[in-house]
């Protein structure tokens, strides 16, 4: 409910606000863009800084900090992935961890499929079962498992995560600064190359990975990402562990962690590989899940962020400037409105200057501008390629985010809140190939049929 009447007034205020912004248009829109421009290059000489500084060969490593950590890998039906995770997750060269094995209420054999790991591997792996009548929710699991550790630091994975062998001992490194609660690492799309869906998803993590590295040269609000974010327990212990009234867990921590005071660094050059959707359908419900909770922790978090004593004003102004994704199409729509009203009362004045479409054209200039450098950069395409993919990106974006953006609204707005986490499937690369190998088996039959009758 506190949500709601939060989101009312906001919106409320950005109505009035726009309403009477429309006289000063033109100034409006110079001090926003000058604001924007500011941030960007603000963020852009920080990473130059940083890179100066802090290169590898000055990099100073602490080898003997080596903590004890508990991977954690929750799964949900996800029998058909499980075990080559865990097979990658045991070949770590780090010296000092254990798996911990989380079955959240399958319907599948993934408990069976687990048990049998556990019993392969009994020196490094254990096992929890949750009962049918467990609290849903990645949250709840993950604090359940919590309970099993006596771990320094925890290492959450996805159920479909690969990685290499120096994976855990690179993250490890950035996570032993006191002040460091969490550390996040890089996510990239193994299957990128399927369809333009799964291409268009890892240029979303390749342009992520640009913009959390200019929050981290800022020390700004770095955020988890789920899939490869490893925890300090002493960070755990002080926000009480996982929300389990989250939909997005890592969102949610990320957020709590900031209030707390603690610093989250991202780890550009520390892999973990995920995979991406392959059909749309199932992508707009990951999506609305990450949406929903993005935007929930905001509102639940606002007086905190707000207030907290402990939250650096770099911090605090970085996070209300990645709020803007959420107020752009909001702002479209009430401008909208304002500017149909005003030409059905014939008698208002027509501002047709519309500032959130050229609010819209300059940031999605600067959007594309940024998706080529990052994927120069970081997935290194060539000129061509990276501006094709700038030009896709976008398009993939708007498509998805803006309308949910307006149909989370509406929800927070008029439905009751549910813990429907809207699950990803995993295994689908596999059935996918098992598909066209039986086609192609049937394909071949045929033609040898075909040879039969001839003769």
């Amino acid at each position: 409910m506190k949500e709601r009447f939060l989101l009312f007034f906001i919106i409320a205020g950005l109505s009035f606000f726009i309403y009477f912004f429309q006289i000063y248009t033109e100034w409006g829109l110079a001090i926003f863009i000058s604001l924007m421009a500011f941030y960007a290059v603000s963020a852009k000489i920080a990473s130059q800084i940083r890179k100066r500084l802090f290169h590898d060969d000055n990099d100073v490593k602490n080898e003997n900090f080596k903590p004890f950590v508990s991977i954690m890998i929750p799964a949900h039906n996800e029998e058909s992935v499980i075990s080559k995770t865990v097979e990658t997750v045991l070949k770590l060269d780090y010296p000092n961890f254990e798996v911990i094995l989380i079955d959240d209420r399958s319907s599948d054999n993934t408990a069976s499929v687990m048990k049998d790991l556990e019993s392969k591997y009994p020196e490094k792996i254990r096992v929890l079962i949750r009962k049918q009548g467990a609290f849903p929710g990645k949250s709840a699991v993950l604090n359940d498992a919590l309970l099993l550790s006596e771990a320094e630091a925890v290492l959450v994975l996805d159920a479909d995560a690969t990685m290499e062998s120096d994976f855990l001992t690179n993250l490890v490194y950035a996570l032993e600064p006191k002040d460091v609660g969490a550390v996040q690492a890089r996510k990239i799309v193994r299957n990128k190359n399927i369809n333009i869906l799964t291409r268009c998803q890892n240029n979303e993590m390749t342009i992520d990975t640009y913009f959390q590295v200019s929050r981290d040269a800022v020390k700004g609000a770095v955020e988890l990402r789920g899939n490869g974010e490893l925890i300090k327990r002493t960070a755990l212990d002080d926000i009480g562990g996982w929300n389990n009234y989250t939909i997005t867990d890592d969102l949610d921590m990320s957020t709590r962690l900031h209030i707390k005071g603690w610093d989250v660094r991202f780890c550009p050059d520390t892999i973990v590989y995920e995979e991406g959707i392959m059909y749309l359908t199932p992508l707009y419900r990951q999506r609305r899940r990450w949406l929903e909770g993005a935007f929930r922790r905001y509102l639940e978090y606002f007086g905190q962020i707000l207030t907290s004593k402990k939250m650096s004003l770099r911090v605090r102004l970085d996070m209300i400037a990645y709020i803007s994704e959420f107020i752009m199409p909001a702002w479209f729509i009430i401008e909208l409105i304002i500017l149909i009203g005003k030409i059905v009362i014939k008698d208002a004045p027509v501002n047709i200057l519309m500032s959130s479409v050229i609010m819209g054209i300059i940031i999605g200039i600067g959007f594309m501008a940024a998706c080529v450098v990052s994927l120069r950069k970081y997935d290194k395409l060539s000129k061509t390629d990276a501006f094709i993919q700038s030009v896709i990106t976008p398009a993939y974006l708007l498509i998805i985010w803006f309308p949910l953006v307006l149909f989370i609204g509406t929800k927070i707005l008029f439905m009751k809140k549910d813990m429907n986490w809207g699950k990803t499937t995993h295994g689908l690369i596999q059935h996918e190939h098992a598909i066209i190998k039986a086609k192609e088996k049937i394909k071949k039959a045929k033609e040898e049929l075909k040879k039969l009758l001839k003769k």
